[in-house]
């Protein structure tokens, strides 16, 4: 598989060139212009190499995209050197010429939308052409630019420089950056939306297309995870799955394609400290290697019986059961990823005593999605539940939900065995049936058998949407498809054509041990404030200098809040510095202590609730060895990055 490493850059403020007599070299950073807190960044681009004195010989070689404070500027002939530290405290580390470096002053980057179904984004020359695209009011330049662009014919003198990549570029196989620098907001009708300047540095691909031993694509293949209840009275569901699970292999064979759908097998309980008789709160039984044939799945399979014993009550940890198949099943090397979550019982959520995960449904439905995984719930409503089933249908719902597609949840009415079973062969059959399409080189699968029972239809076209999508995506990476080398560029957050669809995520890219110090310094704010040592204008005061110090220098965390330290950033007069201009910013920056005294209880508390569930999400994340990033390239450790979802910070 290709391994490209993008980095798009985008600026937020307009940067004053620094005159060539401006020496700098102490031992303190150069700050932004206008600011008083704040200090100059740069990003070092790939292939940079760091020089001894200005002009010198360089020789060092720099992981690329490493962070570096600015100490200096010094002109020398026609380039600009830069002088660079690792931190903010004199640590000088030596000379770049300023071409080599990225201006980068705060820690907001983006990633790019899967772009299947909608139109790619168009990267523009200058803000002028792309602001006055956006002030027309017509699509009938637009897609005269998006069309030309599409078939690659851009003219020399066309404000299009280049297109979004057909491919979608997955940042957790893709590595990249679009760190942020200088926007511009304007009006998409009633939608607002920002004109961001952005420049490309990829480096060049290790490899062409996967391949197999013949020499052509890679075959697509699927994981399915069942992650199942197996508490008392579940045993009737556990056969009905064997039995399913052997229809689709005795499928698989017929056409030859064994070992392209996989699957694995999760069982969960509950706490055993509630209920010691439950003997596990959860165990894998199949993992995907293992259930690569019927021989390997069904023999485990067997081993497997519901419990002998109930359970506390009718609430099960079944986050527990789903959050091990998403960490500790092999995921890699199957392009479809896939858990069914089958359970008759509530889960504990997590303000639960009895949660084994600290997850709500929200923060669980994250961690799947950053490793592709879609979860589907087969949620059984059986009588003895039915004064939760509400309640748990719209938990589970939630849990289910897929970008682009919509909640994969199925309520199988009084919990018959015959209905769950005929959903279960239906949904299996068709991702068996997306994996013969795509082993064929056919687009579009033969289509499914219209059903008469209207939430089945539903489910199947939802799992076709998403079937689509994931071919898609896995044609597209077969390809040699190559990124554009673009520099100062311009591109529009939103879609022109639908307004209200963004086309980018927002992130911030943050290390390990920084994610760390974000958990413990949030903590400290929270037990702080339940102790009742913070009054709520101080407990906003510490919540908003968290926020503001992880999105623009994540360095400070834990050393500018007043919990930690004495004196966060608002005590020092530097909170507007820290939060103005910034294009985006989190919950907790928008927050004001009238708006905090306007809630009532309910309210404050789901708001708290919120903050200790992205404590949980933080340490889950932080576990997840596999999903972050060593430029380097070497193992996995502190240094080691990942880009956190703007929303999933305090």
């Amino acid at each position: 598989m290709r391994n490209i490493l993008l980095a798009l850059v985008i600026t937020l403020l307009p940067l004053q060139a620094m005159a060539a007599s401006e020496q700098g070299g102490g031992n303190k950073p150069l700050l932004m212009a206008g600011k008083q807190s704040l200090y100059q960044r740069v990003l070092s681009v790939p292939g940079a190499r760091i020089a001894e004195k200005p002009g010198g010989k360089a020789d060092r070689e720099i992981v690329p995209f490493t962070a570096f404070y600015v100490y200096a500027r010094q002109q020398q002939g026609a380039q600009e050197w830069i002088e660079i530290g690792t931190d903010r405290h004199g640590t000088h580390a030596g000379w770049l010429p300023a071409s080599d470096t990225i201006e980068w002053n705060h820690g907001l980057t983006a990633a790019f939308r899967d772009p299947t179904g909608h139109d790619r984004v168009l990267l523009f020359r200058d803000s002028d052409s792309l602001r006055e695209l956006t002030g027309q009011g017509s699509l009938k330049t637009y897609k005269r630019l998006y069309n030309e662009a599409l078939r690659g014919k851009l003219s020399a003198d066309s404000p299009v420089v280049a297109i979004q990549p057909a491919g979608y570029i997955d940042i957790r196989e893709d590595f990249y950056l679009v760190p942020i620098h200088r926007h511009e907001d304007v009006y998409l009708g009633s939608e607002r939306a920002r004109i961001l300047q952005v420049s490309s540095v990829p480096l060049a691909s290790t490899g062409a297309a996967s391949s197999d031993s013949g020499g052509g694509k890679r075959a697509y293949t699927a994981g399915l995870v069942f992650v199942v209840d197996s508490t008392l009275s579940m045993q009737p569901y556990i056969d009905r799955t064997r039995q399913a699970v052997t229809t689709i292999f005795d499928t698989l064979g017929d056409a030859d394609l064994l070992g392209q759908v996989n699957f694995g097998l999760v069982a969960y309980r509950d706490n055993v400290s509630a209920a010691p008789g439950l003997d596990y709160l959860v165990r894998t039984y199949v993992d995907l290697d293992e259930g690569r044939d019927a021989e390997g799945f069904l023999s485990r399979l067997k081993t497997m019986r519901d419990a002998s014993v109930s359970s506390r009550d009718f609430t099960e940890d079944a986050y527990a059961g789903v959050k091990q198949a998403i960490e500790s099943i092999n995921w890699d090397g199957h392009d479809a990823r896939y858990i069914v979550l089958v359970t008759d019982a509530g889960a504990r959520d997590a303000d639960d005593p009895l949660s084994s995960t600290g997850l709500d449904a929200s923060r669980l439905r994250q961690l799947a999605q950053q490793k592709g995984v879609a979860i589907f719930v087969l949620h059984l409503l059986t009588d003895a539940t039915m004064p939760d089933q509400a309640a748990d249908a719209k938990q589970y719902r939630r849990l289910a939900d897929f970008p682009g597609v919509g909640s994969l949840y199925y309520g199988v009415p009084t919990g018959d065995v015959d209905e769950f079973g005929r959903v279960l062969d239906a949904l299996a059959g068709q991702i068996t049936g997306q994996v013969k399409t795509a082993s064929s080189n056919r687009v579009a699968p033969a289509p499914v058998p219209a059903s008469d029972n209207a939430q089945l239809a539903d489910l199947q076209a939802k799992v076709e949407k998403l079937g689509y999508a994931l071919r898609m995506r896995y044609l597209q990476k077969t390809t040699d498809d190559t990124l554009p080398r673009v520099f100062d560029a311009w591109l529009l957050d939103r879609d022109i054509r639908n307004p209200e669809r963004n086309t980018l995520d927002v992130r911030v890219l943050l290390s390990r041990d920084q994610l760390s110090d974000l958990n413990d310094v949030l903590k400290q704010v929270l037990e702080a404030a339940e102790d009742g040592l913070l009054s709520p204008q101080n407990f906003f005061t510490e919540l908003q200098s968290l926020a503001a110090t992880v999105t623009r220098d994540p360095e400070r965390l834990g050393t500018t809040t007043a919990t930690t330290a004495g004196s966060s950033l608002a005590d020092l007069g530097f909170m507007r510095e820290y939060i103005e201009d910034l294009p985006y910013t989190g919950e907790v920056m928008g927050l004001s202590l009238d708006d905090w005294q306007s809630w009532s209880t309910q309210e404050q508390i789901a708001f708290l609730n919120r903050l200790e569930e992205k404590v949980g999400y933080y340490r889950a994340l932080h576990d997840h060895t596999d999903l972050w990033i060593s430029l380097d390239g070497g193992p996995v450790s502190g240094d080691s990055v990942y880009p956190i979802e703007l929303e999933q910070l305090p």
